[in-house]
Order: C-alpha cells, then sequence, then structure tokens
C-alpha cells in the first residue's frame, strides 16, 4: 500500500475515526464553506481502495457534470500527493465514469438527481457497493440517499467490515437538517449516525483569501458558508425569511375594533398527520392544538365545540376541503352552510382592497401564501408567546419549506408541489397550509370590510 501523506485537521480526524470504526454506517460531515469536505471524502475513498482490493466505492452528486468539475478534482489532487500515478496506479475512463486501481478496486461516479423519469433511480442498475460518498447532498434527495445505502453490501463480509456512507455539504433545509443536524443539536441523533461540523476556521492549510471573500458575502449566504447556520437558507426561491418568521413570536399585533374571531383546519389526511386547529383573535394567533388522525364526526365534533367555546361565527370557520376535508365541510354544511371550505386549486379571489396587491396566481393556495408572506415581512401577524415549543419549531420548518416554483420564469406565481414540500420536512406541512388558510379572509372585502 503507498505511503499515505496527509494531515488533516482535528475535525477531519474526527470523522475519520467514524470512517474507520465498526459502529457508524453514515456520517454527516460539513456545515460551512471550506471545512475540508470533499476533500475528506477522496481521502476516505482512496484509502478504501487500496487498504481492501476488489473493492467497489460509489461517488456521487445531484449532477455528474459538478462531479467531474469539483469533486473529482479534488480525487486527483489526493492521488497526487500520495504518489500515486494516472495510468500506473489507477485510470480513469471519463466515459464510463469509473476509476479503476491496479489492485482491483474501482470507485464508480454516479449522478444522483431525482429525474422525473427515473424515480426509483434504476439508472444506478443493480450494482453493489462497498462504500459511499455523496458530496454536497444538499443538491440530493433523501430517496437517492437511502437506495445507495441499500446497495452497500459488496465484500463487507469478505473484510469484516459495515455499510459504510459519508455525506458531505453546507447548510440546508433538507433531509440532512431534519435527520442529522437537528438531532445532532438536541443530543438525540442515533449511535449508528454521527455529525461532524466543520467550517473554515477548522481548516488550517486554507487561503485567508477563502475566509475574506465569505466575509463579504450577504448576510443569509455569510450565516450559511461561514458561521455554519443551519437555520438560514439562500434558495432565492423561498418565500418566508427566517428572520421575518421569527419576528412573528415576539409581535403582538392588536385587535382591530372590528376584527373578527377565526378557525382554520387542517384535517389530517394519512396514518402519521395530524389535525391542525388554529384560532384567531383578527391576526393574531392565539392558540393552536393537534388531533391525531380521526374521523369526520369526531373533527366536525371538535370544530362544534371549538366555535362554541370562543364564539366564532361559523362563517369565519376555514377548513380544507381537499381530501378528508371534504368530508368534514359535507358534514358542517348540512346545518351550518356558511362554513368555508378551502380547495387549494380553485380560482383566486379578485381582491376590491386597496392593501393587497393583485397578481397573477395560479390558484387560490398561491394567492393566500403569497398574501401571508407579505403580512409576516411587514409584521401584520402575531403569535402567542406560550406557543409549544413543537408546535413554534413544526410552524418555522414548515413555512421555510414553502417556495416559489418556476421562480426564474415569466408565468402565474405557483408554490412548489406538496410531495416535493413533504420529501424535504419527511412530512405533510400542515401548520403552515393552516396559517395559510387565515389569508382567506384579507383576500375579500366580504369577509374583512376593516381593510378596504
Amino acid at each position: 500500500m503507498k505511503e499515505i501523506r496527509w494531515k488533516p485537521s482535528k475535525r477531519q480526524q474526527e470523522a475519520f475515526k467514524y470512517l474507520l470504526d465498526s459502529e457508524t454506517t453514515e456520517l454527516f460531515y460539513g456545515g460551512g464553506a471550506g471545512g475540508g469536505k470533499s476533500y475528506l471524502g477522496c481521502v476516505w475513498s482512496v484509502y478504501m481502495c487500496l487498504r481492501y482490493p476488489g473493492v467497489r466505492g460509489l461517488m456521487g452528486r445531484a449532477v455528474l457534470k459538478s462531479l467531474k468539475e469539483s469533486t473529482l478534482l479534488s480525487f486527483f489532487m489526493v492521488c497526487k500527493e500520495w504518489g500515486l500515478k494516472k495510468d500506473i496506479d489507477y485510470r480513469y475512463n471519463s466515459m464510463a465514469g469509473v476509476i479503476s486501481f491496479t489492485n482491483g478496486s474501482e470507485i464508480y461516479l454516479k449522478d444522483l438527481f431525482l429525474y422525473p423519469s427515473d424515480p426509483e433511480f434504476d439508472s444506478l442498475g443493480s450494482t453493489e457497493y462497498t462504500f459511499a460518498f455523496m458530496d454536497e447532498v444538499s443538491q440530493i434527495t433523501e430517496k437517492a440517499k437511502n437506495i445507495v445505502m441499500s446497495r452497500l453490501r459488496f465484500k463487507l463480509d469478505e473484510f469484516d467490515l459495515i455499510p459504510k456512507m459519508l455525506m458531505a455539504s453546507n447548510p440546508s433545509k433538507n433531509f440532512a437538517y431534519r435527520e442529522y443536524y437537528k438531532p445532532y443539536s438536541i443530543g438525540e441523533l442515533p449511535s449508528y449516525r454521527k455529525f461532524v461540523p466543520a467550517l473554515v476556521g477548522d481548516n488550517p492549510y486554507i487561503s485567508d483569501y477563502y475566509e475574506q471573500n465569505l466575509q463579504k458575502l450577504d448576510k443569509v449566504s455569510k450565516e450559511r458558508l461561514l458561521f455554519g447556520n443551519w437555520e438560514y437558507d439562500d434558495d432565492p426561491s423561498r418565500l418566508f425569511e427566517y428572520d421575518k418568521i421569527l419576528d412573528m413570536f415576539g409581535l403582538y399585533v392588536e385587535e382591530h375594533q372590528q376584527a373578527k374571531r377565526w378557525l382554520t383546519v387542517d384535517v389530517a389526511r394519512f396514518g402519521k398527520d395530524k389535525s391542525v386547529f388554529m384560532y384567531w383573535k383578527g391576526l393574531h394567533l392565539a392558540a393552536i392544538w393537534t388531533m391525531d388522525k380521526s374521523s369526520t364526526v369526531e373533527v366536525r365534533k371538535k370544530i362544534e365545540d371549538t366555535c362554541l367555546f370562543y364564539q366564532i361565527p361559523f362563517s369565519q370557520v376555514v377548513i380544507d376541503e381537499d381530501g378528508v376535508g371534504g368530508g368534514v365541510v359535507d358534514e358542517l354544511k348540512v346545518k351550518c352552510p356558511q362554513i368555508k371550505g378551502f380547495v387549494n386549486n380553485s380560482r383566486p379571489y379578485e381582491t376590491t382592497s386597496p392593501r393587497l396587491k393583485q397578481h397573477n396566481y395560479a390558484n387560490l393556495k398561491a394567492q393566500c401564501y403569497f398574501t401571508l408572506a407579505e403580512y409576516i415581512s411587514q409584521a401584520k401577524l402575531s403569535i402567542y408567546e406560550d406557543i409549544p415549543i413543537n408546535f413554534k419549531n413544526l410552524l418555522i420548518e414548515d413555512l421555510e419549506q414553502i417556495k416559489v416554483k418556476d421562480i426564474d420564469k415569466d408565468t402565474t406565481l405557483r408554490i412548489i408541489d406538496k410531495e416535493k414540500i413533504k420529501e424535504d420536512l419527511g412530512r405533510s406541512p400542515d401548520f403552515a397550509d393552516a396559517m395559510m388558510m387565515r389569508m382567506l379572509g384579507e383576500l375579500s372585502h366580504e369577509y374583512a370590510p376593516y381593510l378596504a
């Protein structure tokens, strides 16, 4: 085996320990730019191929072209530093995307983008691997990660190894946040998973100019890339700003003298989802509670009891009418025809209020979400002070996943598909949907005459 010439940073050394242990199967490394993420992945990949003859590794990114233009360059650098010569110690077949070593070990370069034409990643074939390194997982779906993980079984018993995957990325609000960073931050990461944060300051070998350039970035990008702050998202398509979302919890919007009491309800559709109830005093969210998936009769009874307790007129009750919620609306309308059923794909309102902007919205849901974003950005909406922390976190997470679809196209204003949101969240955005429906009362002079 070639001599290894490598002086890891303390963070890289910590990560490498996990990559060689007999417990960790999934390691997430990173958090900021310049922490040596790609370099670590290439070091480990080369080490595995040299240490265990005939093994097979996967090196992937969302787009193969990006992998070849970035991660692969780090691979060649590692090989050069270790004295490995191209076409002598290893060969790179650019057409096949395969790196072959003289001892029979191989690394397959893979495109891991979720293409609509290949939702099950059949392009990966039936190839089995010994280990996997996925770079920039902020651009990769959880499904891709899970499928790759299921293929890690090649020659493991022969070398007494366990399935091992290394993931590297800057902060993002996809499954990496939900499954790795968040559990790590509260001390609830399972033992087979590890998270090693790394920032530019943890890398003693990087140029000082690199950090100076990070200092010049805009606030959101600086928070993510320089400070490794996972709570910030620099996706230009996001509809809600993180700081503005937090502002709602520190405000109290005074009730207008004609402010009305409202109840918005997002009814559970699937087994693990919950029905979400939000009680409003004008534009102040005064209470939230949930119900596990229940019958339409139970949900209807809860709505009736709530309206009686808080003295909410049925004309100011908005219920998600799509799916199971349609049954609840149908039952209530028998004796309360003024109940408002919310149909996501229905036509948007033509508002008469001069305080609301008129745009070309794709549907009512998009119109309400864009209106909600405007209200939150202008501090017109507040949330009760003692909201349970789990409700607060769920609401923040939901709102951060609401994004504009086809932001670069000159078309109608749309929200990204719910399936995409659920993919990133790991659940349905029920809290955000319940809040969004409150905007129905702001879009028509019939419901909110005091705004006109």
